[in-house]
């Protein structure tokens, strides 16, 4: 993937993509990476997992509930542990 320099976008532009990243936890260039496909994109852009899918594989809803309820057990907090 290709790199881009931006220059002279002036100093309340830069400030207000450094709050958005910070307002978000997201990296700077993530932000501006995502303003851009907004503006070019008109929004067409596949969920955030939708390009690992493939990889992984994609669990039903139903196997998704059933993941989780067998660890459940695993998210007890055993008080007497942690004294």
């Amino acid at each position: 993937m290709g790199q881009i320099t931006v220059r002279g976008l002036g100093l309340e532009i830069e400030q207000k993509i450094r709050q958005l990243a910070r307002d978000r936890h997201q990296s700077i260039n993530y932000v501006l990476t995502e303003i851009i496909r907004q503006n070019l994109e008109n929004g067409k852009r596949p969920p955030p997992a939708a390009t690992l899918k493939p990889l992984a594989g994609g669990w039903s809803q139903q196997e998704a509930k059933d993941f989780l309820n067998s660890i459940g057990s695993c998210e007890q907090i055993d008080e007497e542990m942690w004294r």
